[in-house]
């Protein structure tokens, strides 16, 4: 996947080997434990093949150094004031539909879904995977947000999955991830409502963990990781005990976007004008 992307940025790993990073912020913080790798993508905050390629290389690092390093956390954010992830590249995927590329379009659907596994099965249960939410998480950004074990989000922060406007469902994980955290009905509900939800909204719902204030997402990390390392055992055990009882495999999420690769081929040429109008939407949060 190293052809996806461009270097410039460089990070030092605690191992003294250094990775270098053009849409992602690394930060390590060793005595806490924490990981933190935060989305900067352009010409949008959404998920480039140039920031999937990154995510995908990153967490790999991790898991490989992971005997050598003292990552306990990987916690998931943004670069990028009042936005989490707007979610796929519409303006990629529009062009892809319009050239009639399905290998093209899975392609880019399994670019999606491989650091979202990572990051789901927390590096093969070695780390706890957190996401901090401090602005808009939309379709597939909301999707990878709701895929680690602990979703934290700010007061204000707007969720939702879009996709239902351009005559698509989100293929990434949505239903999968949702219907096992708030069940079947309410997931199917989110979804087809195609509407945006108040972080505070989706915590009574059950699906945000952690609520923080505006501007305190960051210390409710903190708070949360300092809560987990008094009974680390337990909750680790607990969450290998949750993924047998209820797994959400690699293969699920694969035939469910080979679905979604498939239905994408389908929508007509007005589903497609709306997507790309999405796409100035997507730019104008950055503007």
């Amino acid at each position: 996947m190293s052809t996806l992307y461009d270097v410039t940025k460089q990070y030092a790993y605690s191992t003294g080997k250094t990775e270098e990073y053009s849409f992602l912020d690394i930060e390590y913080e060793h005595k806490a434990g924490i990981a933190w790798y935060s989305m900067h993508a352009s010409p949008r905050p959404c998920f480039t093949l140039d920031l999937l390629g990154e995510l995908q290389h990153w967490l790999e690092s991790v898991d490989a150094t992971m005997a050598s390093n003292d990552v306990r956390y990987i916690v998931m954010g943004s670069s990028v004031p009042g936005v989490f992830n707007l979610g796929g590249d519409l303006n990629l995927i529009a062009k892809m539909i319009r050239n009639r590329d399905k290998q093209g379009i899975m392609d880019y659907a399994m670019a999606c879904i491989d650091p979202l596994y990572l990051a789901h099965t927390g590096l093969g249960r070695k780390v706890t995977s957190i996401s901090l939410v401090e602005g808009d998480a939309l379709g597939g950004g909301l999707e990878a947000a709701i895929s680690t074990d602990v979703l934290i989000a700010e007061r204000g922060a707007k969720m939702g999955f879009p996709e239902v406007l351009f005559n698509l469902f989100p293929g990434m994980g949505a239903y999968s991830f949702l219907s096992r955290k708030i069940g079947a009905a309410k997931a199917e509900q989110m979804i087809l409502s195609g509407r945006l939800y108040a972080a505070e909204e989706l915590y009574d719902m059950g699906l945000v963990d952690v609520l923080a204030e505006p501007g305190m997402g960051r210390q409710a990390v903190y708070e949360y990781v300092s809560r987990e390392d008094r009974s680390q055992n337990g909750f680790r055990a607990f969450r290998k005990a949750k993924q047998h009882c209820n797994p959400v495999s690699y293969e699920e999420l694969l035939q469910i976007t080979t679905i979604w690769a498939e239905a994408a081929l389908n929508i007509s040429d007005r589903d497609l004008r709306m997507m790309e109008r999405l796409v100035s939407r997507q730019s104008s949060k950055v503007m």
